[in-house]
């Protein structure tokens, strides 16, 4: 008998790229990880938790390659600008106030949102990151967590971030019974120098840590990289020696073919946020030709303040049917293409091996999704109804690391109703700062 054994019966499960991707059966978990799933019934075991799954689709939770959690408190604070306007006149005013509260609080504000709405893993890129960390560690997501630093200041002050990062990377990486990783993260090409861009890759060989950076999000950042240091971001980062380290790039929207190939060549992940990249009228980057060249491409929602939510369900969707629209293939990126994006790539992209997959031997990172809805009825095709039909809305149950952690939508480990009030009292006072 095993107080730590769930068994899931009668649910149907999503298993993209495999010969059968909507199975009918039984999963079960012990402890952490899954440890069977098909359609033959398991033996009944007295003490075993059982779940009825006969109204649910299970799929592995969603996983979130770029962002910047705290940023929801500036949802709705500026909209409808281009990238660099946006970021000089409203957001880095703001953030300049933030304190290691105001991190937490929406840092927290995110990770309800996200656990709620099915994604179980999340990338973060911001400053106070030891906030972040306690929020991550207290409500039992999983996330890859790194001190993002923009090099466009003094050397000392360079130096301290420099070393913020190092220490933040020291203190959590494998912590939060191994939830929480770690990764090296210098802002961006046009926001730091590239003394202080080898000085990170320079520590990630130290660490023996993989790096993350914007890169080519914009067509004027590409011009201004070749302005300031004659060569295309792509060839500059490969200069710098990033691409020596394992490496995941946010963004990726303006490339050209000789880059695509030499992001192959090194393997280095491209984090796909198409919402963010719209809203922003950046671009729509070329996923398709990057996906063709054998590239890494996941899913980011980026900060709630250029998306303006964290809803996983819509970036899949939107990735499934903007590059139709752009390229008039239908087929460019089809439904289980973009739901390896959201979870298996993903997971990938942030060097996860056991995440991202419902298969035994896995970490038990799983959703479930309400199907017994107008809007997923017929039961057609159910992995289809997950990319063009579903919400974060429909998700009904979340397990993180063999924990549940939202049940009948609700959230076991945070408290919702002081988060809302607090994010509300935090956007607040910011303003009257």
């Amino acid at each position: 008998m095993s107080s730590n054994k769930t068994i899931i019966l009668n649910g149907r499960f999503l298993v993209p790229g495999s010969l059968k991707p909507v199975l009918s059966g039984y999963m079960t978990i012990e402890d952490d990880l899954i440890t069977y799933i098909g359609e033959d019934k398991p033996a009944a075991e007295e003490g075993v938790l059982s779940v009825d799954g006969s109204r649910l689709l299970f799929m592995p939770g969603l996983v979130n390659t770029h962002g910047h959690a705290a940023m929801s408190l500036l949802r709705g604070y500026g909209d409808d600008m281009v990238l660099q306007t946006w970021l000089q006149e409203k957001m880095w005013p703001m953030e300049a106030k933030f304190t290691g509260n105001d991190v937490y609080w929406g840092t927290a504000l995110s990770v309800l949102e996200m656990l709620k709405g099915g994604t179980t893993t999340f990338l973060d890129m911001y400053d106070h990151m030891d906030r972040v960390a306690e929020v991550t560690e207290l409500s039992g997501i999983r996330a890859v967590l790194m001190r993002g630093a923009i090099g466009l200041c003094p050397e000392d002050v360079q130096n301290q971030k420099l070393a913020e990062a190092v220490e933040f990377a020291r203190s959590w990486h494998g912590k939060a019974d191994g939830r929480i990783t770690a990764m090296l993260s210098p802002h961006a090409p046009y926001t730091c120098p590239p003394d202080f861009f080898m000085k990170f890759v320079q520590a990630a060989h130290d660490l023996d840590l993989p790096m993350h950076t914007h890169m080519s999000e914009t067509r004027h950042e590409v011009e201004q990289n070749v302005a300031d240091y004659g060569l295309r971001p792509v060839a500059h980062l490969e200069k710098l020696g990033m691409f020596t380290r394992p490496s995941l790039i946010a963004h990726g929207v303006h490339l050209n073919d000789e880059e695509i190939e030499i992001l192959a060549k090194y393997n280095v992940g491209v984090s796909h946020n198409p919402g963010s990249n719209l809203k922003l009228a950046s671009g729509v980057a070329r996923v398709p030709e990057l996906l063709k060249a054998g590239v890494k491409v996941s899913l980011g929602t980026d900060g709630a303040a250029s998306n303006n939510n964290l809803d996983m369900f819509e970036e899949m969707r939107l990735a499934a049917l903007i590059h139709k629209g752009v390229s008039g293939d239908p087929t460019a990126v089809p439904a289980p293409e973009a739901l390896l994006m959201a979870t298996e790539y993903g997971a990938s992209s942030i060097y996860l091996a056991n995440v991202g997959r419902l298969a035994a031997g896995m970490k038990a990172d799983f959703i479930a999704i309400d199907i017994d809805q107008p809007h997923l009825l017929p039961h057609s095709d159910l992995l289809s109804h997950a990319v063009y039909s579903a919400s974060a809305k429909d998700v009904a149950h979340v397990w993180v690391n063999g924990k549940q952690v939202v049940k009948d939508g609700q959230c076991l480990t945070l408290d919702e109703e002081e988060i809302r009030r607090k994010a509300q009292e935090t956007f607040e006072s910011l303003l009257r700062r």
